[in-house]
């Protein structure tokens, strides 16, 4: 190894478990981007990526469904098995943003390849070596918020304007699980207590920013800010349910 500072070895031992590359290679891209570990991921994954075209192919064939010519939820089932990934897991999502897949457990051969040759996967290998960066995704801001506005699209029903309740709830444990929002469990009690209708795109875009910029304790909440009336709704219920406190979240199950 070059002659290198202990906090660039650590970034470039980083940048290689993440992308799988050589060390000469880690090297090129993290002094492009001034030893700034993401920034380098980036820079990395944005130079052309060579992909043989015959081998997506054989991908494509590998998991299509035998009487359309689409991959359809089998096909993705046994991709999963392939590169080890449970069907849940939210790298899941994260690759279809990437395919920029119309439609939750389906992927046209169009989305399919494009968006492997987009990622530079051409084999099963590298289909797992990519699972890391796509992860890591997650961890920028607005790949997360970019990912979050995406999956409603993607999740709700064929020709339907709003997302059935319980698939947005599903959604934003799955998300919410990622960014660490607190109150993410009363929100879901409570939609299901209160709501029980599906959930619109303003909504579940404007939920997002709540989350982010409202303190878990309600303290930058204000009641003249231009929130959803839902939204305005659920931080009465969080009131008169006493779940807030002297500025604590006091857990739910704690009441019971």
């Amino acid at each position: 190894m070059h002659k290198l500072g202990r906090g660039h070895r650590d970034k470039l031992q980083q940048f290689i478990s993440i992308t799988g590359v050589s060390e000469k290679v880690a090297l090129q891209s993290l002094k492009a981007s001034d030893w700034h570990v993401e920034g380098a991921i980036d820079f990395f994954y944005s130079q052309p990526q060579f992909t043989d075209s015959r081998h997506l192919e054989e991908l494509y064939n590998r998991y299509k469904d035998p009487y359309v010519d689409m991959i359809l939820a089998d096909g993705i089932s046994l991709l999963c098995s392939d590169i080890q990934v449970d069907p849940q897991d939210i790298v899941m999502l994260v690759l279809s943003w990437h395919m920029k897949a119309g439609t939750m457990c389906e992927f046209s051969k169009k989305e399919f390849i494009e968006g492997l040759q987009s990622l530079g996967i051409d084999s099963l290998e590298k289909f797992r070596e990519k699972i890391p960066y796509m992860r890591s995704q997650l961890k920028d801001e607005q790949k997360f918020r970019d990912i979050y506005n995406f999956a409603f699209g993607w999740a709700k029903e064929k020709g339907q304007k709003s997302l059935a309740l319980d698939t947005a709830i599903g959604m934003w444990q799955l998300l919410f699980a990622e960014k660490q929002w607190p109150l993410v469990d009363h929100w879901c009690q409570f939609l299901q207590a209160r709501h029980n209708k599906a959930i619109s795109r303003d909504t579940w875009s404007q939920l997002l920013e709540f989350a982010k910029t409202v303190g878990s304790n309600l303290s930058d909440y204000d009641a003249e800010g231009a929130w959803p009336y839902l939204i305005d709704e659920f931080v009465e219920y969080l009131n008169e349910n006493g779940i807030i406190q002297s500025g604590l979240i006091i857990d739910s199950t704690l009441k019971r």
